[in-house]
């Protein structure tokens, strides 16, 4: 389905029965809806509801870098819930999505049933890092429109926080590959600098504040992101960490195991309910 959100035409993949439990997807950098497709099939018992962000995959590109800012997609997520009719849902998010969807559980936590982060951080702490990596994805943004989409892939997909994604087969790797190709130059640029890392506020003060259920997932071969789930669980008051054999992107990398994990969380929670 397409929706005008506060100006930007979103793109969103809606998949089971209206009287399901909801489960939300929001994808990472350089990702869409299409990242997801292999472990939907194993969560049949929800309704599905992923959303191509801001930027990416078939939603809008906005000119205007400001649009792009952390806090205008979290507005323009809760205008899309809202129209939906999405009371109350379970929201998980990878990555750059899993930044969103912690920042959409601090400002709007009534609406979350429960939260799961893979690969996921609450931004960096201090404003000396954030202006640092403000300059660095500024630079990288550079590229982008300089270089071409097809540059900046073939680098992008060489970075250590992929170099699991090696071991692969052609035909995932080539998948991966499109995904990625099919993005817009100016999307990803703007991305990057409106909701990069560096330009988000940082949400570990949030952490204590947020009694939801939250799983946190991240792979074994991942250790900046295993210890980032380390240190927020200790903050989180209701948080379980669970490692995989993977590296960053677990549901690509392990799509049935990290499909379970997800559906046993599911599952065990409404089970309590």
């Amino acid at each position: 389905m397409e929706l005008m959100a506060n100006g930007v035409h979103y793109h969103i993949e809606v998949s089971g029965d209206e009287t399901l439990p909801v489960l939300v997807l929001l994808h990472g950098f350089t990702g869409s809806t299409a990242t997801w497709k292999t472990v939907i099939e194993n969560w049949r018992d929800y309704r599905i509801v992923a959303i191509d962000l801001n930027g990416h995959g078939q939603t809008e590109s906005p000119a205007d870098e400001s649009r792009y800012a952390m806090e205008r997609q979290l507005d323009d997520l809760d205008f899309i819930f809202k129209e939906m009719k999405l009371e109350k849902f379970t929201l998980l998010g990878y990555s750059m999505g899993g930044r969103t969807a912690l920042g959409y559980a601090c400002e709007f936590p009534d609406r979350i049933d429960q939260l799961i982060l893979e690969s996921a951080s609450p931004g960096l702490k201090t404003e000396a890092a954030r202006e640092e990596r403000r300059e660095r994805d500024a630079q990288l943004a550079i590229n982008i429109v300089d270089g071409g989409l097809e540059q900046f892939v073939e680098k992008w997909e060489n970075i250590p926080l992929f170099a699991s994604q090696k071991f692969l087969s052609e035909h995932v790797r080539q998948q991966i590959r499109q995904e990625r190709l099919a993005q817009s130059v100016l999307g990803l640029a703007n991305s990057l600098k409106g909701m990069g890392t560096g330009s988000q506020r940082s949400y570990w003060d949030c952490l204590p504040e947020l009694d939801m259920p939250v799983l946190l997932v991240t792979g074994e071969l991942d250790s900046k992101f295993c210890a980032i789930a380390r240190e927020m669980e200790e903050l989180l008051p209701n948080a379980e960490h669970r490692i995989i054999s993977a590296g960053h992107a677990i549901h690509v990398e392990k799509p049935a195991e990290f499909a379970t994990m997800v559906m046993e969380r599911l599952n065990g929670i409404n089970e309590e309910d």
